[in-house]
């Protein structure tokens, strides 16, 4: 048991007491029989000015609001973050399209769908590992303005890249060799559903991806 002291020159009940949740939410009686004990054995010489005794009734009543509150914070947030699972748990089996150039490699080639202003003849290609690292890079023919780019994950080494996150960059050159701007999302079927540090994640293909990125949601073919 946590020894206390009485002595009106020692820190505030606040302070001893600590301002942890458990405490301040369990402790108020104790908080109180401490200070009817701190008022009853003051040096009478010395009293403490009762303005000390009410700002530390203010400061624990302050506590104890701001942890009602955190705890109330907690809870809607739990709500929110579970009903977001429960439907985003819809999407499992589902082919979705995300406002990310990362994909997946895993069961399946890792899969995007682009898009651009105007028609291109071709296209280069740069795909990163999750440590920015190049492990593919290479130019195909395109025709016309969107289309999809699916990586097997065969490397320009001619090796095989392992399962994991890939980040690809695109750029597309027109038919006079001009250069156009794509704009690269990743494509893959929704296989599992869970909560994050970035909330409600998406695991498509071995990458989790937040599901404030989902921009469709099609019936996978």
């Amino acid at each position: 048991m946590t020894a206390v002291s009485t002595d009106p020159t020692s820190p505030s009940l606040i302070n001893t007491l600590g301002k942890t949740g458990s405490a301040t939410s369990a402790d108020f009686n104790m908080f109180l029989k401490l200070l009817t004990t701190q008022m009853q054995n003051q040096d009478p010489l010395k009293p403490m000015d009762s303005s000390e005794y009410t700002q530390q009734l203010v400061q624990f009543s302050q506590v104890e609001q701001s942890v009602q509150q955190t705890s109330t914070l907690k809870n809607i947030l739990a709500q929110l973050t579970g009903g977001g699972m429960a439907d985003a748990a819809s999407f499992i089996g589902k082919e979705a399209r995300f406002d990310s150039a990362t994909s997946g490699l895993g069961s399946s080639p890792a899969a995007w769908g682009w898009t651009a202003p105007n028609d291109v003849a071709s296209l280069k290609a740069v795909v990163t590992d999750a440590s920015g690292k190049v492990v593919s890079n290479a130019t195909i023919a395109a025709t016309g303005a969107s289309g999809k780019f699916n990586w097997d994950g065969t490397t320009s080494s001619g090796g095989q890249a392992p399962a994991g996150s890939y980040t690809l960059a695109l750029t597309g050159t027109d038919s006079a060799g001009n250069i156009v701007p794509v704009s690269v999302q990743s494509i893959g079927i929704v296989k599992s559903v869970m909560t994050g540090d970035s909330g409600v994640m998406l695991g498509v293909n071995g990458a989790d991806l937040p599901l404030s990125s989902l921009v469709g949601v099609t019936t996978a073919s």
